[in-house]
Order: structure tokens, then C-alpha cells, then sequence
């Protein structure tokens, strides 16, 4: 693997579910690229960047609501039913314990923490759409360690590993040419349809 690709892996955040719904239809990804975006306590944000490859980044985009789920070491149920495979192939959502937010965005009832954000800007990135969303709602569950990249990487199961490693270079091998175009002209306006 690409020794500068690994010293970035250094950056990388919690694993975390992203949740949406758009005209009734819901889904729900893990990612590995969210953060705090806000210096200030009263101003909640964050961010994240979803590939436009995924349905969730066009529910998001179209919709402007997601959640955002901190995920405790021993969640990994979530991470296979929600990381491994498509929305497309149907809803990764159910039989999962949830509630709706005010948005209308599913958030999960078991987590660290579920907050329920909004939209308030977004960027593209090439490969990826990088949002930024207002926190509207913070539901906090029940207490634990946070899955990090670190303990992921380190405490994945051989065969789930197997997987995720292909699963992971498709993606990179499907993203290369879209990451090296960046279109600044892209502006987020706001939701075109409704959760």
C-alpha cells in the first residue's frame, strides 16, 4: 500500500453510521471522514465527506438532512449491515431499532450518539462531496468506547477484513479519475426535495 496513503491514515476519525431519507426512502452508510467543524459550543457542527458513488450522498445532497452516529467498540453488527454493502440493493435499515428525527431523517435508537443535522453548506471534493451540517438534535445512548479507524483496522475479524479490503479497493479503483477533477463551480443551494 501507498506509503503516503498509510501516514494520511493518521488523520482519519471515528467510525461512524450516516443516516437519510429522502422522498420515504432511507439509508444508511459508515464512514471514517467525520469530524467537529465548529471552534464555538453554541454553534454545534460537523462534517464529513461522502463519495459520490454512494446513494446516501444523493439523498443527502438532494434532501440536505443526515444523522450522524458515534459508534461504541462493540457495534460491529452495524458496521458489517450498514459498511458492506448497497443501499441499492435494498434497506441496510432494517429490522434496526430507530426513530425519526424532526427532519424526517431515521436516526439509530443504539448508539454513543445520534445527532440530526442538517445541511449547511456543501463542497465538492472530486471524488467525495465534503458537507457541513448544523446539529439540530443530539440523542446520546448508551456510554462506551468509540470505534475508532485505529481500532477498527486493528480488531476487524480476518474474513470481515478480507472483504472490507476489496470492498475498499473497488471503491478507490471506481474514485481515481473523479478525485483528480474537483469542480468549484458545484454549489450546494439548498434541499431539492424533502426527507
Amino acid at each position: 500500500m501507498d506509503p503516503l496513503y498509510l501516514m494520511l491514515r493518521n488523520l482519519t476519525s471515528p467510525v461512524v453510521a450516516i443516516t437519510t431519507s429522502l422522498e420515504g426512502r432511507r439509508n444508511a452508510m459508515i464512514v471514517n471522514s467525520a469530524q467537529r467543524a465548529s471552534l464555538v459550543p453554541t454553534v454545534p457542527r460537523v462534517s464529513m465527506y461522502i463519495s459520490k458513488t454512494n446513494l446516501t450522498h444523493d439523498m443527502i445532497w438532494r434532501s440536505g438532512v443526515f444523522g450522524m452516529h458515534l459508534l461504541r467498540t462493540d457495534q460491529w453488527d452495524v458496521i458489517w449491515r450498514l459498511g458492506l454493502r448497497s443501499g441499492r440493493d435494498g434497506d441496510k435499515l432494517a429490522g434496526l431499532e430507530l426513530r425519526t428525527g424532526a427532519s424526517g431523517c431515521p436516526l439509530l435508537a443504539d448508539a454513543l450518539v445520534a445527532l440530526e443535522c442538517r445541511v449547511v453548506n456543501a463542497m465538492d471534493a472530486g471524488a467525495a462531496t465534503f458537507y457541513l451540517g448544523e446539529v439540530v438534535e443530539a440523542v446520546p445512548g448508551a456510554p462506551g468506547p468509540v470505534m475508532t479507524s485505529d481500532y477498527f483496522r486493528t480488531h476487524m475479524p480476518p474474513d470481515r477484513k478480507a472483504q472490507y479490503e476489496a470492498n475498499l479497493a473497488r471503491a478507490q479503483a471506481q474514485l481515481e479519475q473523479l478525485a483528480r477533477r474537483v469542480d468549484p463551480a458545484r454549489r450546494w443551494t439548498g434541499p431539492t426535495s424533502h426527507p
